[in-house]
């Protein structure tokens, strides 16, 4: 053998098996078919259009930048594009103007995937970060719900009807000193709340339809259990002792896991393996920032919900747990 060979040894892991990228991406997109179907169920045609456009659109800013400034072969067939699509769709009010979800998509996928490099580089989930610079520029449209037809008997959506989340509701009631109990009375009930007749965003909604999308990823392995349950567990642990230290004052833990986008965010959201850290140490102590993180801000901040920013918050503590979390046999040996 020559002295000059040279052998290339590529970066961990080194073990083969029958998952890639764009297999993963798809199961994914089959775990969002629940969410998607109840809030079509629920919110009509507006549900429908307003996903068709936000993952087309999705896809198209994904095309274009990838051709025109990294001159790259197709990516659009990976999955990637058409999740970032569903998922910033289901963080959305129904009846969002459709300019409005397309300047969305391109922040999502120009600003919050490809100035960073594309697939694999991005530091922030890229749906959260469409969602977020649409509830900074466009507050008004973005807390106008529009509520569910059930909530009428079955009749039909209108852009006239709407109304505020049950969280929004509970934030302004407690303000003006009414407690908990009163407020409940104003509400849905837990049972309405977890199969979705309530006003929020197109995805939040239904509980039910976004654990069985989460079973499914459990199931295929496409997710861990560690964030989801550190997630929920947590807010639910925190929302607890806030409300026994004063019921009168806090709403109780249930309700803060039926609410908002709570359930989306720890199963869909927050689990994306590019913007969370990589060992399961790491992961719980994700989780369970983030879901600190968002009863401290629904609790206590300006806004209502306290999802899409506790998880972006954490996104950029990835890189530091993931330092702190490296297990020993990997660690650098300075």
């Amino acid at each position: 053998m020559a002295e000059n060979t040279k052998w290339v040894v590529s970066g961990a892991p080194h073990i083969h098996g029958s998952d890639s990228v764009t297999k993963i991406m798809w199961g994914v997109v089959v775990a969002l078919i629940p969410a998607f179907l109840v809030s079509v169920y629920f919110f009509g045609l507006q549900a429908l259009v307003l996903t068709l456009v936000t993952v087309a659109s999705c896809l198209l800013f994904e095309f274009l930048i990838n051709k025109f400034f990294f001159k790259r072969p197709c990516c659009l067939g990976d999955g990637s594009a058409m999740i970032t699509g569903l998922l910033l769709a289901l963080n959305l009010p129904s009846n969002l103007p459709l300019w409005m979800a397309i300047v969305g998509s391109l922040v999502a996928i120009g600003v919050a995937k490809w100035a960073y490099g594309g697939l694999g580089s991005n530091p922030f989930n890229p749906a959260l970060v469409g969602r977020v610079f649409l509830l900074i520029s466009f507050p008004v449209a973005m807390t106008t719900w529009p509520l569910p037809h059930a909530l009428f008997g079955g009749s039909t959506v209108t852009d006239a009807i709407t109304g505020p989340t049950p969280l929004a509701i509970a934030k302004e009631a407690l303000k003006t000193g009414q407690t908990p109990e009163q407020i409940m009375s104003e509400l849905p009930a837990y049972s309405d709340m977890l199969f979705g007749n309530m006003a929020g965003s197109m995805g939040e909604i239904s509980a039910i339809a976004i654990l069985l999308g989460g079973i499914f990823m459990l199931c295929r392995r496409i997710i861990t259990w560690h964030i989801p349950v550190a997630f929920l567990g947590s807010a639910f642990i925190f929302a607890g002792i806030l409300w026994l230290a004063d019921p009168t004052q806090f709403m109780d833990p249930v309700f803060h896991l039926l609410t908002g986008g709570i359930m989306l965010g720890a199963i869909f959201m927050a689990t994306d393996m590019v913007t969370s850290p990589m060992t399961n140490k790491g992961k719980l102590i994700f989780g369970v920032g983030c879901g600190v993180l968002t009863i401290l801000i629904r609790t206590f901040g300006a806004y209502p919900e306290g999802v899409s920013f506790a998880i972006l918050i954490m996104n950029a503590f990835v890189p530091l747990i993931n330092r702190g979390c490296t297990p020993k046999r990997f660690a650098n040996a300075k």
